[in-house]
């Protein structure tokens, strides 16, 4: 599968992602972007979200970096100052970039709870101040590939031999892995990106055979090395998602949903969303 996979990244930090308030009513388990690990190079936040209407993410700003939405059950109805509006259904992804400035909403659109999750991307300097755009894959349309038990759909990056058509501003691989019983992955990863995998459903034992099996909700952050194994030898499907990206190496200081290099940059850019100027224009009207 990796045939040329020569040191196995080791788990260095591994913790339970726990629940907390976000947005209005939604509840999120955050592993990134919280007081034990607020920056993991290019990654901000990694949330795992559950959302019941009335509760939801109404309208709110963003600038300087990308939100990657995956939704994993249900459907969440998105619109922003462009004009963009759709719905994100289980299995769909939007990969946003916000850049020089976004104000957009993201609230249920069925029935019980919606769950998902949202990745939040650091965007290098000359990257920050570039116009919003959007990716949107619907679920039929991301690439998957099984071999020997494993099934993997390809969101960023390659696997099995099969390439997502996602172009990612800072360089991403984004992998949401199924493994049978029994089965064994090896997944290359660039040696000097940083990666993690977070856990959505059964048990695996990550980074050598000897270690202890994680269970979902967890994140482990994953050591040097050039790939990552992965074993689950239990008798319920393993599920996961493997993130890695090259980090930017830059300064960056973060207020909320602004993320910038400098304190400067975030003192303009409060001023620029008060204001109504240098990319909020639209948002002086604009209500969801």
């Amino acid at each position: 599968m990796a045939e040329n996979m020569k040191e196995p990244r080791l788990v260095a930090r591994k913790f339970l992602a726990k629940p907390q308030r976000e947005g209005v009513g939604a509840v999120v388990r955050r592993s990134i972007g919280r007081f034990e690990l607020k920056y993991f190079d290019p990654f901000l936040v990694l949330d795992e979200f559950s959302v019941a209407a009335p509760a939801g993410f109404p309208d709110h700003p963003h600038r300087g970096f990308e939100t990657v939405t995956y939704m994993l059950q249900g459907a969440i109805t998105h619109e922003d100052f462009e004009g963009h509006k759709g719905t994100i259904e289980a299995g769909d992804l939007q990969w946003m970039t916000a850049g020089r400035g976004i104000v957009h909403s993201e609230m249920p659109a069925a029935q019980g709870i919606q769950k998902g999750l949202q990745l939040w991307i650091n965007l290098a300097s000359q990257h920050k101040m570039i116009e919003p755009k959007y990716q949107e894959s619907l679920s039929k349309d991301i690439v998957e590939a099984t071999k020997d038990g494993i099934m993997v759909r390809v969101i960023a990056g390659e696997a099995l031999g099969r390439k997502s058509p996602i172009y990612t501003r800072t360089p991403t691989m984004y992998l949401d892995f199924t493994l049978k019983p029994g089965s064994h992955l090896q997944q290359l990863v660039p040696k000097s990106w940083n990666a993690f995998v977070y856990v959505l459903e059964g048990e695996g034992i990550f980074g050598s055979q000897n270690s202890h099996p994680t269970t979902s909700h967890h994140i482990l952050l994953l050591g040097y090395g050039d790939g990552v194994e992965a074993w689950n030898k239990s008798s319920k499907v393993l599920r996961f998602i493997l993130v890695g990206g090259e980090p930017l190496g830059e300064p960056m200081v973060q207020l909320g949903p602004f993320v910038m290099n400098t304190q400067q940059e975030i003192d303009q850019t409060i001023d620029d969303f008060e204001n109504y100027t240098n990319g909020f224009e639209k948002a002086r009207y604009w209500r969801s």
